[in-house]
């Protein structure tokens, strides 16, 4: 108890001030790191003209676009490259809302609700109304189903449903506005008369011309010197062409983990127990579904439509039999000729749909059928009778004919209907039954018979086994190790003679083609400096090391970036002022032949309208010197400086182009409608660039 109490005397008092201490920065952890502390970093991914998107919201709004991406391709996967469409989208979405919505307010434009109500149900609804409110069987817009939902809200004001239709309100809403804010752009668009009469004029007549050239190729590149103070001075002066958007570029050397013969060997030993079974299951599409990398496609292909390594040895393979193994890229795989027949690859149907819907029970609509069967084999017309009764809209629209082929898209519900077209003869009537219900079918023309085989595709990846990664990565960290700086790196490249790539990497990348999914290296070259050494970086099947070559931020493009484009047009001006200087101001164009020791050449038929000239191309300032009546016919012109060279010309005659005048309402028609597409294309990103966006996602998404 002795030795006890000395502790306590000894060190009652360190306990309690470390007791005090561990208090006191408990409290103040919340002070400086708590939701609502003075360093609790920002949420904010972006904000454009002051409104802030919060990153909770923008990951709702990619989680909403994937939901939506997934119902209208159900079942197919989102891979790294879709992802990165969609936060691209998204974040789009965000700049438009909020720049639309301030030119909205800024112009009074507003939406009643009674708009929006005559909009989803008045006499001609919205387009988005004929999408969302149709038929699931026959895709046409079916007003039962919008007062089904309508009668859902107001049993269930507060409901799922009700939510749902006031966001579609919202969307027709936005729709409307935008419409609205569209046709005011529009009506300022007008092409006035005094235009069109200026543009007839200048085709009136084509110039013939004499000219003299002098080739900025006549002076040699070597002889010409320039400073950086001069080039830089260039680009200052035409920024508009310099403008740069934040950028790095890395190279990077990849150290592949591809799976070895040993690998290989072991693969095949397990794959060739599948085949086996392959052989004798009679379910073979469910053993395909379950075992393959491929899908089981459960048609029948052409024989010349078959694209695979092996497609020869396959071909001319009987029913039943397996070729194999063979390699495609990095699978290995088994066919098997599941049957041939001889089949026409093209084929032209007639069909009315007949649908199974309320009020029309499936054997309603069988009857229904088979009257109409027997309309047509009575001398009916078809065509007539498929834009009266078929249930398919574009039946409505061509008289119910398709062209099929073997490995054509046809929807799953019709492919009854197929089977029937190829199977059966050319002419042939049929009422083919199907899920969403019936088919009246008739053949009318089958084309270029031959053979086509169902085929299944066994197909197992070949990966590499921990040894061959671990050699692989060992290689890997061995050059990352020898090689920290980027001198070292470019002369090992060389001496070993490795495969070095490059790539330009923007912030929000998280893609690198040939690499796949790469954020972790996109993360690392906006954080690392010019020349740095990356770690190792693990990918699927390969191990990187790069370097930072270039880190530019947004704003004119460095010199060092564009130096060889820079640098010629500096030349070419500078040669231009020597040409210049020799021709002085020559009175005749012999003169200008005479000083600079060039041929007096012609050219005919020069239109104002047309910059490209024949023998001398692209040539804007030649072809408006031709038109300048200050010059006429009378004297030479000006030395102009053009895109070859230096040009001296004299106009000899101006004739008449024989292009006779247009019509002016065809000619402010055609104008209005081109200058409206350009509009409609370009107006928001014109919107953007004068917006103050700011894009702070790329810290968000460190790495995958």
């Amino acid at each position: 108890m002795s030795v006890i109490q000395k502790i306590r005397d000894k060190y009652a008092v360190v306990i309690i001030v470390l007791i005090c201490l561990a208090i006191v920065s408990f409290l103040l952890q919340d002070v400086f790191f708590g939701r609502n502390s003075m360093f609790n970093q920002s949420t904010k991914v972006g904000k454009v003209n002051g409104e802030e998107l919060d990153y909770r919201e923008y990951q709702q709004r990619i989680e909403n676009m994937q939901e939506r991406m997934r119902q209208q391709m159900p079942g197919a996967s989102l891979d790294d490259q879709t992802q990165q469409y969609i936060r691209e989208q998204a974040w789009d979405q965000f700049l438009r809302e909020k720049i639309m919505q301030a030119q909205y307010e800024e112009l009074g434009i507003e939406v009643t609700q009674a708009e929006v109500t005559d909009q989803i149900y008045g006499k001609n609804p919205h387009p988005l109304v004929l999408q969302y409110f149709a038929d699931p069987q026959t895709g046409q817009f079916d007003r039962s189903v919008l007062q089904r939902v309508a009668e859902q809200v107001k049993q269930d004001p507060t409901g799922q449903m009700s939510q749902q239709l006031l966001a579609f309100d919202q969307m027709i809403t936005e729709y409307q506005k935008n419409q609205k804010y569209i046709t005011l752009v529009h009506q300022g668009i007008y092409y006035p008369k005094w235009l069109a009469q200026m543009e007839q004029q200048s085709t009136a007549e084509n110039a013939n011309i004499s000219y003299v050239q002098v080739p900025y190729a006549s002076i040699a590149d070597s002889t010409i010197k320039v400073t950086d103070a001069e080039l830089n001075k260039y680009i200052q002066d035409h920024k508009a062409l310099f403008e740069v958007k934040e950028n790095r570029r890395v190279e990077y050397v990849a150290f592949n983990a591809l799976a070895s013969a040993a690998d290989s060997a072991l693969a095949l030993t397990e794959f060739e127990k599948l085949k086996a079974e392959l052989d004798t299951t009679p379910d073979v599409a469910g053993f395909i579904k379950l075992n393959s990398e491929l899908p089981y496609y459960d048609g029948y292909a052409p024989r010349n439509s078959i694209q695979v390594p092996a497609k020869d040895s396959i071909i001319d393979l009987p029913a039943g039999k397996i070729y194999g193994p063979y390699q495609d890229n990095n699978l290995l795989v088994y066919a098997k000729v599941i049957d041939r027949k001889t089949l026409p690859d093209t084929v032209k149907i007639r069909q009315i749909l007949v649908a199974i819907q309320p009020g029309l029970s499936d054997s309603l609509a069988k009857k229904r059928a088979d009257s109409l069967e027997s309309v047509i084999r009575g001398g009916g017309d078809f065509a007539a009778l498929a834009a009266t009764f078929s249930d398919d809209p574009n039946s409505k629209q061509n008289g119910g004919e398709y062209t099929l082929t073997p490995n054509g898209y046809f929807a799953n519900e019709l492919q009854a209907v197929k089977d029937f077209a190829f199977e059966g003869n050319s002419g042939a009537l049929k009422v083919v039954k199907m899920p969403i219900g019936y088919a009246v079918v008739k053949i009318t023309e089958q084309k270029n018979f031959g053979p086509a085989l169902k085929i299944a595709y066994l197909a197992k990846r070949v990966d590499a086994s921990s040894t061959t990664s671990s050699e692989a990565l060992a290689l890997a960290n061995d050059f990352a190790s020898k090689n920290r700086d980027w001198k070292t790196f470019e002369k090992t490249v060389q001496e070993q003679g490795l495969d070095k790539r490059q790539q330009n990497l923007g912030a929000m990348d998280f893609v690198i083609p040939g690499l796949g999914s790469s954020r972790e290296i996109v993360s690392w070259a906006y954080k690392a400096d010019k020349g740095e050494i990356s770690p190792v970086f693990t990918l699927e099947d390969k191990f990187v090391v790069a370097v930072l070559t270039s880190a530019r931020e947004a704003g004119t493009a460095p010199l060092e970036e564009v130096r060889p484009q820079v640098e010629a047009e500096v030349k070419k001006n500078k040669k231009a002022d020597q040409i210049i200087a020799k021709m002085k101001s020559p009175a005749t164009i012999e003169a200008a032949a005479s000083a600079t020791n060039q041929p007096v050449l012609t050219v005919d038929a020069i239109s104002f309208a047309t910059p490209f000239i024949p023998s001398l191309g692209f040539e804007p300032r030649v072809s408006g010197a031709a038109f300048n009546k200050a010059w006429g016919t009378a004297k030479a012109t000006a030395p102009i400086q053009g895109n070859g060279g230096v040009y001296v010309l004299k106009v000899n005659t101006y004739v008449p182009s024989g292009q006779s005048p247009l019509d002016y309402e065809q000619q402010r028609t055609a104008y209005e409608q081109n200058l409206r597409q350009l509009t409609d294309n370009q107006l928001f990103e014109a919107l953007k660039k004068k917006s103050d966006v700011k894009d702070d996602r790329a810290s968000f998404f460190t790495a995958n």
